[in-house]
């Protein structure tokens, strides 16, 4: 009889610590979870769409997410600056999406500051179902990926590798023109200096 009450103590002790990891962990998961994309995780799409949507819980005010698209053969594909509908739903207007496996990349704060980073992939295919720009998106006036915005190109570079290598071509083109016109004088001095003598 003893023994029975102590496995019962057990058990209830073990379902009351199953109970507390279960709802204990939830929240910290739930909130930043994608919930929904347009295209989706493992989506077959017709190409031409040129919108991009991740829904989330409600992310942090103030924060701007950033999204990246990689196309099937490597080469970035340029992405509008990122805006965020309703405090949750994060769009982005995309250069038209051509055939092939596209892996899409995001990185989003939630509203109690938790950060999250995380990609997948979709296809682009032809003859598959088109998806329409989502209704939460409409509203918005999204950057177009061509203006090469925070997460556009310039040259073929990312925006801010372009940055750090033209702020470096014109640190040297300045330098240089100032050495050059430094050596220039002293050789007019020295041959001055020898003239008059």
């Amino acid at each position: 009889m003893r023994g029975l009450r102590l496995l019962r103590a057990l058990a209830a002790l073990l379902g009351c610590l199953c109970v507390l990891l279960v709802l204990g962990g939830t929240p910290a998961y739930a909130h930043t979870a994608l919930k929904d994309a347009t295209p989706g995780p493992g989506a077959k799409v017709a190409p031409g769409a040129d919108v991009v949507a991740l829904t989330f819980g409600r992310l942090k005010s103030g924060t701007t997410p950033t999204i990246s698209l990689v196309g099937p053969d490597g080469t970035t594909v340029p992405v509008g600056r990122p805006e965020v509908a309703d405090d949750s739903v994060v769009c982005a207007a995309v250069t038209p999406l051509r055939a092939g496996v596209a892996t899409l990349s995001y990185t989003i704060v939630s509203a109690d500051g938790d950060k999250l980073s995380s990609a997948f992939q979709f296809e682009v295919a032809d003859g598959a179902k088109s998806v329409a720009t989502p209704s939460a998106c409409r509203g918005l006036s999204l950057q177009s990926p061509n203006i090469g915005g925070e997460n556009g190109t310039i040259l073929g570079f990312g925006r801010t590798t372009a940055l750090v290598v033209f702020s470096v071509m014109g640190v040297v083109v300045v330098g240089g023109g100032a050495f050059v016109v430094r050596t220039m004088r002293g050789r007019r001095l020295t041959g001055s200096r020898r003239t008059a003598v």
